[in-house]
């Protein structure tokens, strides 16, 4: 039996979401991680757990609204509508695409700005401030991917799908695959199936990102060098983007499957 477009569509998810597996599984570290793991204040890491945890509760609580105001949500809700309208209309895997398309898009455009903000901080040593700036950058990302799917990001149960999507794209090794397994048994079974609290889902996702941005963190911290700190955000903010991007991508077309279309 011939597989709809619907089925090739979640093939090529598939096989992209395992290219991308995979070049996280293989990085390795490189001379300057070893050098600074030596150099690293034990405290610098549970500094930045708490930073990255009390960034979350606060955007969370205060400014998800404010961020929102920063792009047009009409704009992507009439685009999804239009997009959605002409795939029940028209069909096929170039339908199907412009979603993808639309999305990846956005990722790209706003990981310039992190990288912009990130190193003006990093010059004064910015480090709590620079965190601040990043967790913002971060979830306006990714509440535009989510919308350009079709999906709000204001209920907690969203929130707590983005922190874990957010965990599994920093994460490396068995850590990374057994996340990215719970990620996508909740998109197969439905969010409603994740019976943890926010809570537990900030802090899981504040140790993750404290560990992964440990030492860029700590040259970020160093005025001049933390220049450097400040321009490494480029790379978590497009990796963790770029992963968004797949999971949305894969909960739409589980969603579309689920719903008997295509």
């Amino acid at each position: 039996m011939a597989k709809t477009v619907l089925q090739k569509e979640i093939d090529r998810l598939g096989r992209a979401e395992r290219r991308f597996l995979k070049k996280q599984l293989n990085r390795e570290p490189t001379r300057l991680d070893l050098l600074l793991e030596e150099k690293v204040p034990e405290k610098l890491e549970a500094t930045l757990d708490a930073a990255f945890s009390k960034a979350f509760h606060f955007i969370f609580s205060k400014g998800s609204s404010i961020i929102s105001k920063t792009f047009s949500t009409e704009k992507l809700i009439d685009e999804f509508e239009s997009d959605t309208a002409s795939l029940e209309e028209i069909g096929g895997r170039k339908q199907m695409r412009k979603f993808s398309r639309r999305a990846a898009a956005t990722g790209t455009t706003h990981t310039l700005v992190s990288t912009v903000a990130g190193t003006a901080l990093g010059f004064a040593g910015g480090m709590i401030p620079g965190i601040v700036v990043f967790i913002t950058l971060l979830l306006r990302n990714i509440y535009q991917i989510s919308m350009k799917y079709g999906y709000s990001f204001d209920t907690d149960e969203e929130k707590k799908f983005i922190l874990r999507v957010i965990t599994a794209a920093v994460q490396d090794g068995d850590d990374m695959l057994h996340a990215n397994k719970a990620v996508n048994r909740l998109i197969r079974e439905g969010l409603s199936c994740d019976d943890s609290t926010l809570d537990e889902r900030i802090n899981e996702a504040a140790v993750a990102l404290a560990h992964a941005l440990l030492l860029m963190k700590f040259l970020q911290n160093i005025p001049v060098v933390g220049a450097i700190g400040g321009a490494s955000d480029f790379v978590y903010m497009e990796r963790i983007s770029d992963y968004a991007v797949l999971k949305y991508q894969r909960r739409f077309l589980v969603d579309q499957l689920r719903s008997g279309r295509h």
